[in-house]
């Protein structure tokens, strides 16, 4: 079966892809929505003064508000009816993955299958739009407080402001959906995708700006490429990463016939935590400086400007506790989405073991062991990811895109999105030499 894989995989090319009408049809219609999506992100909220918001913007981008505009693709720096992004759909389904860990009704629910999950995703739509809804509101009465840049303040703006944004917050996620289920990938993580890489011409022009202004010396900007090429290898070498566990089968016995034991692997990946973790870092240690920011323009609270201060880009308080978030949301989350304890049940159940290893307890054990010292190496190898750019940054001043955190997302969906599109022309071409083998055996 390997090699066969193998032969298939090495056949594919062009012509291949030509074949696959299917496949086609799904990367068109991905394409398309994503289209509709970038289209969103210029459409502005009712009621407001572009021009007066831009510059009630650029007093605030170095705050939280700055990373939610690299997510949502420049979509809050225009206010526009996409400005919450896809950002309350990612907090209510993590918040709903911890609530299946902690409540039992639900930790039942998860276990009974496609129905369970159905009710699951139903209540993750129902957080998503109290999520989006506080928020909304939120940003209306921010706006509102904001020197003229509404034009008509209180009520009505303030309703038409969450209905429009918790609209497109919703027909964001359902648009992630249609992806996921009709076109290519990941939906929803091909729409922050979208927004991150929509940005990067952007970052390039205004870097390359810098370097004939001479603000920026022309090594430091070579610089910049290379260590991002070596930090995209780093990425894609350590994504791909796994530790496997030897599982072994017992000899089975089917009416007079003896089945022979046969081997396989648990796959335990270096990074199961994903970017889930300089995202929530990112987004704690950014609230002082919003805070910051609302307050300097009253005279007050000096003591949050000092934080502030001390938790700026570049300051070594702020990389420590950068670098401690980042581990323990890597550890945090892994024990969410990965359970030893399950594992070693399913396994149980159907008769595989780990050789030396009891079934049961012992293995959920050992396999937790394994799995925290590999969650170990993750959690360094994101950590130094996430803060190289930051001394980068603060060093040299260059754009915010070239983070790590926007590196690890762009990297690990383009990943994803090739292997689907393999695994689509791999089906095709199985598809056809099965119709080839077929068509013989009726010649024959």
């Amino acid at each position: 079966m390997a090699s066969a894989a193998e032969q298939l995989a090495s056949n594919l090319n062009f012509s291949a892809f030509a074949k696959a009408e299917e496949l086609k049809k799904r990367i068109w219609f991905t394409l398309g929505a994503l289209l509709v999506y970038r289209l969103g992100t210029y459409i502005p909220l009712p009621g407001i003064n572009p021009d007066a918001f831009a510059q009630a913007f650029n007093q605030a981008q170095s705050g939280i508000v700055g990373m939610f505009n690299m997510f949502a693709g420049g979509a809050v720096e225009r206010m526009a009816i996409f400005a919450l992004g896809i950002m309350p759909y990612i907090s209510a389904s993590i918040i709903m993955q911890l609530m299946t860990t902690v409540v039992p009704s639900l930790e039942q629910m998860k276990k009974e299958g496609e129905q369970g999950r159905k009710v699951i995703n139903q209540y993750t739509r129902y957080g998503t739009v109290v999520l989006a809804a506080l928020q909304a509101y939120g940003i209306a009465v921010g706006l509102e407080g904001a020197t003229n840049v509404v034009s008509d303040p209180g009520w009505f703006f303030r309703a038409s402001t969450v209905l429009t944004l918790v609209g497109g917050t919703m027909f964001l996620m359902w648009l992630g959906e249609q992806i996921t289920s009709r076109g290519i990938g990941n939906g929803i993580s091909l729409i922050i995708f979208a927004g991150i890489v929509a940005g990067l011409p952007t970052a390039i022009v205004s870097t390359l700006e810098l370097g004939r202004q001479g603000a920026l010396a022309t090594w430091i900007i070579l610089l910049v490429i290379v260590l991002a090429v070596v930090v995209i290898g780093v990425i894609v070498f350590m994504e791909r990463a796994q530790r496997r566990l030897l599982i072994q089968y017992p000899k089975r016995q089917m009416g007079n016939r003896m089945f022979e034991g046969n081997t396989s692997f648990l796959p335990l990946k270096l990074n199961t935590a994903g970017v889930i973790p300089p995202i929530f870092a990112s987004s704690l240690l950014l609230v002082p400086a919003t805070i910051a920011g609302f307050s300097s323009e009253a005279g007050t609270n000096e003591w949050v400007t000092t934080i502030t201060a001390l938790l700026g880009h570049g300051q070594p308080l702020y990389m420590i506790f950068y670098a401690a978030m980042i581990v323990f949301f890597c550890f945090f989350y892994t024990a969410i989405v990965f359970n030893p304890s399950e594992t070693a049940d399913n396994l149980k159940k159907h008769g595989g073991f780990i050789p030396g290893i009891r079934p049961g307890e012992r293995t959920a054990q050992y396999i937790d062991y394994v799995l925290t010292r590999v969650t170990v190496v993750g959690a360094i190898y994101i950590t130094l990811v996430c803060l190289l750019p930051e001394f980068l940054i603060s060093a040299t001043g260059v754009p915010f895109y070239f983070g790590g955190t926007s590196l690890l997302i762009v990297v690990s969906v383009t990943m994803d999105t090739v292997s689907q599109i393999q695994g689509h022309l791999l089906a095709h071409q199985y598809e056809g030499l099965v119709k080839k083998a077929k068509l013989r055996g009726k010649r024959r």
